[in-house]
């Protein structure tokens, strides 16, 4: 269908709220009366919408479906759906460690141990027994946004501990050179959306959680803690705890007072700082029986992110090494010596001693868009270009839309994801094309794992607070995205994935609302995504 132009589709919001009912009363649309709340009128926001039937491929219903809008979050949807097709929704990745050099009778690796990455985006450390990927409704990624986060309880180290125990079993007891990580399966780069660098090694999704709990009495120390724990860092200050309903004061900091980066980690001495929100030298205070004010939990968590993950990765395993039986006469603290190794990647099977393999990337999808992980979204992007023969994020960002556009059909003028695989700051969609996604992934094999991969409103992933009483809840899948500005004003609050509609009808849906309006408290994203909730479960009555 022939896109409608800009101006056209603007005077369909003032014409109605849905193109496909504009003969119906807007006063009796309870949708409409939603999208015409003062808080999006005040805001001049713009919606947009598309309801399709995902076998049929049938429009439904529409609001400006080919309006080219932020899409945030949403964006992962494609990026998903590519590495799906493209890679696999059964593909593990393999990370091997090879001994370069000699081995003699005592076990002294005479060279370089080298671990190779492999993009591995959990790496163990979020793998539950019996294999699936393990998740909260608060992630740690988000914590500094969230003011708290719920931690897993898997350990972060596990990868590392299991292939320094394999060196172990392979007789090597002592290296006599280097640890090395292999990082270049493909150039690294930062995306806009917190200037976040993206490596092949992933440890703990290349952050530090950092926890502070309350004494047991009024004046008593806090109690201090951070994983995972490697030789790289530790963390200095000092807390109080204060009387109960007191106000917490807390700040966790890497390079300045505020700032989660932690550049320090390839130098001894690395430092992150416990200190209150005011100044670096002034202790945090925590309250007797502090409570999470959004998570709910009774611990204070942040994170620190590592902005040298080849460097830290090594760290951790040398310290693996250690624990295991195995020593290294290479500082544990160093930068990573990539420029050390050989020209080509490949390694001769016969010099590796241990490899750890992955969760299937099935359980990654699901990760990625549960959480709205930004790390695994732009990993996804990089999966798909490495099957595609390219290693840059340029290289990857053109073979998926070349995917997107010819094998799935996508029209290439209706999106536009200029930077990253993960949404913020500046892809963009149309409702139609996002729902034809959508609808396309619906009719092929791997659509199960797509369609369970998504948050179910009100019940898991970032949506498990959202829409709680919105009848029909459990059968509305979801995939929402938030972009909110230096201004503080929600530029993009966004929702698409599918409906299992209370007639029986598979519903695969986009529904956009850019600028709307200023976001003065957290409840302000709530309640945005509260009304969208309220829409979609009209929607699920409706059809």
């Amino acid at each position: 269908m022939k896109r409608a132009p800009l101006a056209a589709a603007l005077a369909l919001i003032a014409c109605c709220a849905l193109v496909a009912g504009c003969g119906s009363s807007g006063s009796d649309d309870p949708i409409a009366a939603i999208m015409k709340k003062p808080r999006y009128t005040n805001a001049k926001s713009q919606w947009s919408m598309v309801v399709m039937d995902a076998n049929t491929g049938q429009m439904l219903d529409s609001l400006n479906p080919d309006l080219l809008v932020l899409t945030a979050s949403v964006r992962k949807l494609y990026s998903v759906a590519t590495a799906l097709n493209v890679v696999g929704a059964g593909h593990r990745f393999v990370t091997p460690v090879y001994s370069a050099g000699t081995v003699d009778a005592s076990g002294t690796l005479t060279g370089n141990l080298i671990l190779k990455a492999s993009g591995d985006l959990t790496f163990g450390g979020r793998q539950k027994p019996d294999g699936t990927v393990d998740f909260t409704d608060f992630d740690h990624n988000d914590a500094r946004g969230f003011g708290g986060a719920l931690l897993t309880p898997e350990d972060p180290l596990t990868a590392l501990n299991d292939l320094a125990q394999q060196v172990r079993a392979s007789g090597i007891t002592s290296v006599n050179g280097d640890v090395i990580v292999d990082d270049r399966l493909f150039d690294s780069f930062r995306v806009p959306n917190g200037n976040v660098l993206i490596s092949p090694i992933v440890i703990n999704e290349n952050v530090i959680d950092v926890t502070l709990v309350p004494g047991a009495s009024v004046g008593a120390a806090g109690v201090l803690d951070w994983r995972p724990r490697t030789s790289a860092m530790t963390m200095q200050g000092t807390s109080v705890t204060t009387a109960t309903n007191s106000a917490a004061d807390v700040m966790v900091s890497g390079d300045a007072l505020n700032e989660a980066p932690l550049s320090c980690l390839a130098a001894p001495g690395c430092k992150g700082t416990l200190s209150s929100a005011t100044s670096l030298a002034v202790p945090a205070t925590i309250p007797v029986g502090f409570v999470s004010p959004l998570v709910g939990n009774g611990e204070y968590v942040s994170i620190l992110r590592v902005e040298d993950p080849p460097s830290f990765a090594r760290t951790a395993f040398i310290d693996a090494l250690t624990r295991a039986g195995v020593s290294v006469s290479a500082p544990a603290v160093q930068r990573n010596q990539t420029a050390a190794l050989a020209p080509t990647q490949d390694y001769a099977g016969s010099t590796q001693v241990a490899s750890y393999t992955s969760m299937p990337y099935s359980e990654f999808a699901k990760l990625v868009l549960k959480v709205s992980l930004n790390t695994g979204a732009n990993l996804s992007l990089m999966y798909q270009g490495l099957a595609q023969g390219v290693r840059t994020v340029n290289d990857a960002l053109a073979t998926e839309r070349k995917y997107l556009t010819g094998t799935l059909g996508l029209d290439g003028a209706s999106f536009s994801f200029p930077t990253n695989g993960s949404g913020t700051p500046d892809s963009q969609a149309t409702a139609r094309t996002t729902a034809t996604l959508l609808a396309v992934m619906s009719r092929l094999p791997v659509y199960p794992v797509y369609h369970d991969a998504l948050s179910i409103l009100g019940v898991d992933g970032s949506l498990a607070a959202v829409g709680k009483n919105v009848v029909g809840k459990e059968h509305i899948y979801v995939k929402s995205g938030a972009t909110i500005n230096a201004n503080n004003e929600m530029v993009a609050m966004n929702m698409a994935g599918y409906i299992d509609a209370k007639s029986g009808r598979r519903l695969a849906y986009a529904l956009f609302v850019n600028d709307a309006g200023p976001l003065t408290a957290l409840s302000d994203t709530l309640e945005v995504f509260d009304d969208e909730a309220m829409i979609l479960g009209d929607i699920y009555a409706k059809y």
